[in-house]
């Protein structure tokens, strides 16, 4: 599977056709009705719209470019497939971040539990421990990094948060979601979502401490979740 930049710019999925950006982008209501008839341009536009977004998603989630790609084509997969069971009761936004999560939660279980057979092969064989044989997430930028040694140190730092905190400090941070959004996104209540947010935060900062003034980095300073 062709890897795919992590970036804030629209990039390609393998296997995808380029989309053209001067074609006006339908409204939710729009696009679900094009992608229920099958046409091509409702799912070019989906396309167009999702994949890029969800593609920094997964990864940040995942921690992994070499899995995501694989991910990102289970998820429109599943989009294509169930969206005549979307009812509109969240924005269309919501629905697909909803699945890419869980998507990106189920192939974390699923690493998890073949990883533990694989580890004592790979200490055995070349001496190496667990952290030696996790992907390089580096070269992934991050919008509000200075540079490109606080894009390293941002994304190195929140693959080492908790999953549960990560996603809600991604979806608020970096994907910009409102809390009522992102309690939707992870069927969790509001005050759940708050609580994420500042412990991911928190924990954000401490692996950032020694390394990046982290009172400065990724406008992590200390807030309250409003």
């Amino acid at each position: 599977m062709a890897d795919i930049a992590v970036g804030l710019h629209p990039g390609a999925i393998a296997g995808v056709a380029p989309v053209d950006h001067d074609r006006p982008v339908p409204i939710d209501a729009e696009l679900v009705e094009g992608l229920r008839a099958g046409t091509d341009e409702a799912y070019d536009a989906l396309i167009g719209r999702f994949q890029q977004p969800v593609y920094n998603l997964v990864c940040r989630l995942t921690g992994s470019r070499e899995d995501a790609s694989d991910i990102v084509q289970e998820v429109f997969l599943k989009i294509f497939r169930n969206i005549g069971q979307f009812r509109a009761q969240s924005s269309l936004k919501t629905w697909i971040y909803r699945i890419t999560v869980n998507e990106a939660w189920n192939h974390r279980r699923w690493f998890t539990r073949h990883q533990r057979q694989e580890i004592g092969m790979i200490e055995e064989e070349g001496g190496r421990s667990y952290e030696d044989t996790l992907p390089d997430t580096g070269r992934s930028p991050l919008e509000l990094a200075a540079d490109h040694e606080a894009h390293v140190l941002l994304e190195q730092a929140l693959a080492r948060v908790n999953p549960k905190f990560r996603a809600a400090v991604v979806l608020r941070d970096i994907e910009d979601l409102s809390y009522e959004e992102i309690a939707s996104v992870l069927d969790v209540s509001l005050g759940t979502v708050k609580s994420r947010i500042l412990r991911g935060r928190e924990a954000l900062r401490r692996n950032l401490a020694g390394s990046m003034d982290a009172s400065s980095a990724f406008g992590l300073a200390p807030q309250p979740a409003e």
